[in-house]
C-alpha cells in the first residue's frame, strides 16, 4: 500500500505540472498577472514537493526491503547494508531515472524561488521548467515505471546490487553526475525563456552565472569520482578511455566549460552574447543526448542502463522536441542578438572566441566518434570500432592550440587589442621554459612520444604562464583573479599528469606459486608471493594473497582480492594500491592455473594521483570564483 501512495504522489505530480502547461498556454498566454504567476508558482511547489515526498517513500521501501516492488527486488538484498540499499535506487535504470527527476525539480524549485515575483522571465522559465520536468515525469510512469509490482506475492529474497556497484565512490558518483547534468537546465531555460519573450535589455547573465557554476562543478566531480572508481575496481587507466558512455559526459563538459568562458565575457563586455545562448542551450541538449545514448541501449558499455527500444524512442522524440525547440527560437530571434560591439582583434575576448571554436571542434569530433558506428552499423549491419587514436590523434593539436591561446589571453585586456611587445613577453618566457623542461623529461625518461610531448608542452604553457603572472602581479602588488588562476593551473597539471602517466607507467604480468618470489627490474628486486587466504564476509567469500615488493629500497605489502558475492554467485577482483607522491603500485589477482600458481597484473602508475589533484585544483578556482560573485 505504502508503494501505491508513491506511485500515487509522482502521478499527482504530473497533472499538477500539466495543469501549470495548459493553465498558462491556454487560458492566460498573454501578459501574466500577479495573480496568475502566484498560483502557478504555488502549483508548481506542490508538484515539486509531491515528488520529493514520492522518493522518500521510495527509500523507505528500499531500507525495509520490500521486494513485492520489482526493482527493489530486482536490486538490493537484505545483506545489504543500509547505505548500499539506498544506493541501490540509483544503481540500474528506473531509479536512476527517478533520482534525475528529483534532482531536476530540485534545481528548479530552488532557482525559481530565487526569481523576484516581478521578475519579466520568471513565467516563460517557469513554464519551460514545467514542461521539462512533464517530459521525465511522464517517461518514468510510462516507460520505466520504478513502482510495478510483482503480483500477486512479492519476492521472499532480492536479487542483490551488482557487486561492482557496491563501492562508496560508484554510489556517489551518479548523483554528483546528474546535479551536474540537470543543474544546466536552469541556464538551457532561462535563456529559452529570455529568447521568447524577446525584450534584449534585460541583463540575463548574472541570474544565471553562480548558478551555471555550480552545476559545473558537480558535473566535474562527477566525473572524477567515476574516472576514479574505473581505475581501481576496473583496472581502467584513471582517465578516459574513449567508452561511448564516457564521451557523452565529456561533451556537456566541453560545452559547460566554453559556456563559462562566454557567460563572464557576455556580462564583462556585453560581447559574445549569441555564443554564450548558443552555448547555454547545447550544454542541457547534449546531456539530453547522454540519457539517450545510455538508456536507449544502441551501445555496449560498462555504463549502460537499458536495453528498451521504446525507452530510447520516447527519450530521442522528447529530447529531439525540447533542443528543437530551444535552437529554433535562438536561430529566430538570432539577427536581433547580433551585438554593435563587436570583438576586438587582440583582446580577451577574441582569444575565448578562439577557444570556444576548439570546444566546438572537440564536441563534434566526439560526437561524430559516437554516432559513425551507429548510422554504419544501422545501414550496412556491420560493427565498426572508433577508438583511442582517432579521439588522441584530434585532441592532441587540439589542446595544444587551447594551451597557447590561453597562454596568450593571460595579459589581454578586454576589448583592447594587446601590443606587438605584450604579445611577445606573454609567449617568450613561459614556452622557453616549457621547451628546456620537455628537454630535460626527454633527456632523464629516454622516452619520445609525440602526442604525450604535445601534452606535456600544453601543461606546461600554462602552468609557467599563470606561474610568472601570479609572481609579477604579487610582487607589483597588482589584481589577478585568483579562481581563473587556480583553475587553469588545475588544468595544466590535468594534462602533464595525463601525459606523464602514458610515457613513465608500465605493466607487467607475472604467475607464481605460493612462496615464490621474482625479480623484476631494479626498481622492483623482490616480488614475494607469500601465502593465500580463503575468508567469509558478511555477503561475499575472499581469496586474499598476501604479496611483499621490495620497491625502491622501501618495502610494501598487497593484499588483492577476488570476491563471490553469495546471492549472484558473481566474481569480483578488488586490486591492492599502494601509493606515493609520484606512482600507485597497482597489483591484480587473476585465475588459479593447473600447476596450482596464480596469475598476477602489476601496474607502476606514475603521477595517477595527481589526475584526481587537478580536479581538486580546478573545482577549489571555481568555488572561490562563486565566493566573489557572491561577495561583489
Amino acid at each position: 500500500m505504502i508503494g501505491e501512495i508513491a506511485h500515487f504522489l509522482s502521478l499527482s505530480a504530473a497533472v499538477l505540472f500539466g495543469l501549470i502547461l495548459i493553465f498558462n498556454f491556454f487560458f492566460y498566454f498573454g501578459k501574466a498577472s500577479p495573480n496568475q504567476l502566484v498560483l502557478s508558482t504555488r502549483l508548481f511547489n506542490q508538484a515539486c514537493w509531491l515528488v520529493f515526498f514520492s522518493f522518500g517513500i521510495y527509500i523507505y521501501l528500499a531500507i525495509n526491503d520490500d521486494f513485492s516492488i520489482a526493482y527493489i527486488a530486482s536490486h538490493s538484498n537484505t545483506q545489504l547494508p543500509v547505505f548500499y540499499k539506498i544506493t541501490s535506487i540509483w544503481s540500474a535504470h528506473e531509479g536512476s531515472m527517478f533520482l534525475w527527476i528529483v534532482f531536476l525539480i530540485a534545481w528548479s524549485i530552488l532557482f525559481i524561488k530565487s526569481l523576484d515575483q516581478n521578475h519579466p522571465l520568471k513565467k516563460l522559465t517557469l513554464l519551460m521548467l514545467s514542461l521539462i520536468i512533464l517530459g521525465f515525469l511522464l517517461f518514468l510512469l510510462l516507460t520505466s515505471n520504478p513502482f510495478e509490482r510483482i503480483l500477486p506475492f512479492g519476492a521472499l529474497e532480492g536479487a542483490d546490487i551488482n557487486p561492482v556497484l557496491q563501492d562508496p565512490a560508484l554510489a556517489i558518483h551518479p548523483p554528483m553526475l546528474y546535479l551536474g547534468y540537470v543543474g544546466f537546465v536552469i541556464s538551457f531555460s532561462f535563456i529559452t525563456a529570455y529568447l521568447v519573450n524577446g525584450n534584449f535589455s534585460l541583463q540575463w547573465e548574472q541570474d544565471i552565472k553562480s548558478w551555471s557554476l555550480v552545476a559545473w562543478i558537480f558535473l566535474t566531480i562527477g566525473i572524477a569520482l567515476g574516472s576514479w572508481w574505473a581505475y581501481y575496481e576496473l583496472g581502467w587507466g584513471g582517465y578516459w578511455f574513449w567508452d561511448p558512455v564516457e564521451n557523452v559526459a565529456l561533451m556537456p563538459w566541453l560545452a559547460a566549460t566554453a559556456f563559462m568562458h562566454s557567460l563572464f565575457a557576455s556580462s564583462k563586455s556585453n560581447v559574445l552574447k549569441a555564443w554564450t545562448m548558443f552555448l547555454g542551450i547545447l550544454i542541457f541538449s547534449l546531456s539530453l543526448f547522454g540519457a539517450f545514448i545510455v538508456r536507449s541501449g544502441i551501445i555496449d558499455s560498462v555504463h549502460s542502463f537499458a536495453n528498451d527500444p521504446q525507452r530510447g524512442l520516447y527519450l530521442l522524440t522528447f529530447s529531439g522536441l525540447i533542443s528543437l525547440f530551444a535552437i529554433g527560437v535562438f536561430a529566430y530571434r538570432l539577427p536581433a542578438l547580433n551585438s554593435s560591439n563587436l570583438v576586438v582583434t587582440g583582446s580577451k575576448e577574441s582569444f575565448l572566441s578562439m577557444n570556444n571554436i576548439l570546444m566546438i571542434t572537440s564536441i563534434f569530433s566526439i560526437f561524430l566518434g559516437v554516432t559513425y558506428p551507429l548510422i554504419i552499423e544501422s545501414i550496412y549491419s556491420e560493427k565498426v570500432s572508433i577508438g583511442p587514436p582517432y579521439y588522441n590523434s584530434i585532441f592532441a593539436p587540439l589542446i595544444l592550440i587551447a594551451a597557447i591561446f590561453i597562454m596568450i589571453s593571460i595579459d589581454a585586456l578586454w576589448q583592447r587589442r594587446m601590443s606587438f611587445r605584450t604579445f611577445i613577453l606573454s609567449i617568450l618566457t613561459p614556452t622557453i621554459l616549457s621547451v628546456l623542461t620537455i628537454y630535460i623529461i626527454w633527456k632523464i625518461t629516454n622516452v619520445f612520444s609525440v602526442l604525450a610531448f604535445i601534452g606535456i608542452l600544453s601543461g606546461l604553457l600554462i602552468l609557467f604562464s599563470y606561474s610568472i603572472k601570479i609572481i609579477t602581479n604579487f610582487i607589483d602588488k597588482k589584481y589577478i583573479n585568483k579562481g581563473s588562476a587556480i583553475s587553469h593551473i588545475g588544468l595544466g597539471v590535468l594534462f602533464l599528469a595525463i601525459s606523464l602517466n602514458s610515457i613513465l607507467s608500465y605493466e607487467k604480468n607475472l604467475n607464481l606459486a605460493p612462496g615464490q618470489s621474482i625479480v623484476i627490474n631494479d626498481s622492483l628486486k623482490d616480488f614475494s608471493f607469500k601465502s593465500i587466504k580463503v575468508l567469509e564476509a558478511s555477503n561475499h567469500d575472499v581469496i586474499s594473497a598476501e604479496v611483499s615488493v621490495i620497491q625502491d629500497n622501501r618495502s610494501l605489502s598487497l593484499n588483492p582480492q577476488k570476491r563471490k558475492y553469495t546471492t549472484r554467485g558473481q566474481i569480483t577482483s578488488e586490486s591492492a594500491i599502494k601509493a606515493s607522491v609520484l606512482k600507485d603500485t597497482y597489483l591484480t589477482i587473476g585465475d588459479q592455473l593447473d600447476n596450482g600458481s596464480w596469475t598476477f597484473s602489476l601496474k607502476i602508475n606514475y603521477f595517477i594521483k595527481w589526475i584526481w589533484l587537478s580536479v581538486a585544483i580546478m573545482v577549489f578556482g571555481m568555488l572561490l570564483t562563486i565566493f566573489k560573485n557572491k561577495t561583489s
